[in-house]
């Protein structure tokens, strides 16, 4: 368990033992880095991955600091879920005004972002862009630019577009992402619909297919 804030630890081609997406024991050589900032992030160069990025601001300072389980450590799929649980009703709540993903046009900049990567650097599993942040899963590729950078473009591209929609300068995203390697098949299973049934649970819409700014692969379309 790491500890340390501001730290950056890099494994170069390590042969790690692990689960593989069926389960199995497995062993790859793969990259791994560990960097925490004010959020832990676990970093791999293959697998699966659920990220959430929010716009600036979107949550009051008071109300994040509530939680405390934002530190390192090293959950398993079921506490990870009860805690990020709590985070997304921060998002969802109706005590903040920034919600401007709810205008078509600039969910629709988001989209393309999205896409941009989408069989170059990871292959898109689904999405869903909320009133203020957004939900992805998507399987790294080979020969992917790592998940910082692919997240750097991604909201750096949705930043300078929707900034020149809105005609304004300001800062879009918060600056980190919430990022999970997902371990197993039970875990991206669960990952898939919480992102899918996200806007029916924020009371948004009835049914998951009413939303307009969620997609998820014909292959994975669990629901």
């Amino acid at each position: 368990m790491y500890n340390l804030v501001g730290a950056s630890f890099i494994f170069n081609t390590k042969l790690l033992k692990g689960l593989s997406r069926t389960g199995r024991i497995a062993c790859a050589t793969f990259y791994m880095s560990f960097h925490k900032r004010n959020l832990p992030h676990l970093y791999f160069s293959e697998g699966f991955y659920f990220v959430t990025y929010r716009l600036a601001n979107s949550i009051p300072i008071d109300k994040l600091r509530l939680l405390k389980s934002f530190e390192d450590k090293n959950w398993d799929f079921e506490q990870f879920y009860e805690v990020f649980q709590k985070y997304d009703l921060l998002m969802n709540s109706s005590f903040t005004n920034i919600n401007y993903l709810l205008q078509n046009e600039l969910a629709d900049i988001c989209k393309h972002s999205i896409l941009f990567p989408d069989g170059k650097d990871f292959k898109l599993i689904c999405y869903t862009i909320m009133p203020n942040h957004i939900h992805l899963v998507f399987e790294l590729l080979p020969g992917n630019k790592g998940i910082s950078n692919i997240m750097r473009a991604i909201k750096g591209i949705s930043a300078k577009r929707c900034n020149e929609y809105l005609n304004s300068k300001g800062k879009v995203w918060q600056d980190e992402s919430f990022d999970r390697w997902i371990r197993n098949d039970k875990e991206l299973y669960f990952t898939i619909r919480y992102v899918l049934l996200n806007p029916v649970t924020a009371g948004l819409v009835k049914v998951w297919s009413g939303w307009r700014n969620t997609y998820c692969h014909p292959a994975y379309l669990i629901l």
